[in-house]
């Protein structure tokens, strides 16, 4: 059932639109040499074949997890071979990102000469896996998963089509049936269109009807795409912590529940949404920072899936507490001035004397016991190095418990300023 054409496509209207820059390029025969990003089963592999077929080209493919360097050269030998005599090739490399920079060079000199139309396939981010070489030779094109509208129109095709499809078998299969296995492919035709050939097999012994009944047996392991290395993985992780942050526990909930899914190490997730305790909730809730580590120590103790809900039940507190990220820019902003100050002295008051020699060279002189003090502060006392001047970093905000800190400080700052005017006048 590969499409033959670009209108058999299914997908990807934005990038293969009528009068789109590259349906024309691909339409003419004029394209360029190109990487092709997306997830599996969008039409990478077709979209290449179809360059060919439209350019009047040879069609070469390898893969970079099944070749190695002196196959590539044997085919680049034989693509010069070709262009020397007028003819073009389209090289495809299916996922191109495990290529090592040496093998990515190789094909550098050929794209520039034009001996190959370089078509790389990628499911990952080309930006960090590919050489920035080959990505100035090549145009980059994202391609996206196909919705399950897109699957349910390829499904009803191969369900009709006697030649290349399921045509002969008569199937019979409700709406409702054919959406369940669409969804179930997960943006992935290919295994849309294999879940569909289990099925058909399968309804043999049905009259010929693929079943709710048929379909529970096919679709019983399903599993959705995750990449536990991959971008994706960190796209998700990323949606999870600005969930979080954005004080939306039912979407925290929906990311936490998809990386769990997919087979992410619950105990990542335990060490990142501690992270997001200390980094975003901060002291507006310091009992969100004390939650996490019970939670984490819970999974410990529980594993999965009993200890899952536990750190489900954190995601739902952290998202849905006050939030502040005062502390966090407060230590941020300590550690620049250590940077840009570099290696002061301690004040001479705050220095222990515990000699003689010590005394007498002025360590500890001038040290105000805080608990001496009407109010137990020593508020003309800075506790700054004297190249650097008094620093405020600490800024609360106006939530949670940080509002009574703000308070707090807000007047004993004003109270440390008078007192230390007071001091020189």
């Amino acid at each position: 059932m590969r499409p033959a054409t670009l209108d058999e496509m299914v997908g990807q209207r934005r990038l293969l639109a009528p009068g789109s820059a590259l349906r024309r390029a691909v339409e003419s025969g004029h394209v360029h040499s190109m990487i092709l990003w997306g997830p599996p089963g969008c039409g990478k592999t077709t979209l290449a074949l179809l360059l060919a077929k439209y350019s009047e080209a040879e069609f070469r493919a390898i893969s970079a997890v099944l070749s190695g360097l002196p196959e590539v050269r044997l085919v680049l030998a034989e693509a010069e071979g070709r262009f020397n005599e007028g003819r073009r090739t389209v090289l495809f490399v299916d996922e191109v990102h495990r290529f090592n920079k040496a093998q990515q060079d190789a094909f550098l000199p050929h794209i520039e000469r034009g001996s190959i139309l370089f078509v790389g396939a990628t499911t990952e981010n080309p930006s960090f896996e590919l050489n920035s070489a080959l990505l100035s030779r090549c145009r980059v094109h994202v391609l996206e998963a196909a919705s399950v509208e897109d699957i349910v129109e390829a499904l009803k095709r191969a369900l009709a089509d006697p030649e290349r499809g399921l045509g002969e078998q008569n199937l019979r299969i409700s709406e409702e049936n054919l959406r369940l296995i669409a969804q179930a492919a997960d943006g992935d035709v290919r295994r849309g269109l294999a879940l569909l050939e289990i099925a058909a097999e399968l309804a043999v012994d049905e009259d010929n009807e693929i079943t709710a009944t048929t379909l529970t047996q096919v679709l019983a392991d399903r599993t959705r795409r995750f990449d536990k290395q991959g971008e994706q993985f960190y796209d998700q992780i990323s949606a999870l912590h600005k969930s979080v942050r954005n004080s939306n526990p039912d979407a925290a909930l929906y990311w936490f529940a998809r990386m769990l899914d997919g087979g992410c190490d619950p105990i990542y997730l335990a060490r990142r949404l501690t992270r997001m305790a200390v980094e975003d909730v901060g002291l507006a809730d310091p009992r969100a920072q004390q939650m996490a580590i019970e939670a984490w120590d819970a999974y410990d103790r529980l594993g999965s899936p009993e200890g899952d809900l536990a750190l489900a039940q954190l995601v739902i507190y952290l998202a849905s507490c006050a939030k502040s990220n005062a502390a966090y820019a407060a230590f941020n902003a300590a550690k620049s001035d250590v940077r840009e100050f570099g290696t002061q002295d301690v004040p001479m008051h705050f220095r222990n004397a515990p000699t003689k020699l010590m005394k007498e060279l002025g360590y500890g002189s001038g040290y105000q016991y805080d608990h001496d003090s009407p109010d137990g502060i020593a508020l003309d006392q800075t506790g700054f190095p004297d190249a650097m001047g008094e620093r405020t970093y600490y800024q609360p905000i106006e939530r949670g418990l940080e509002i009574k800190l703000k308070e707090k400080l807000d007047k004993l700052r004003s109270a440390r300023i008078a007192a230390r005017a007071q001091k020189k006048s």
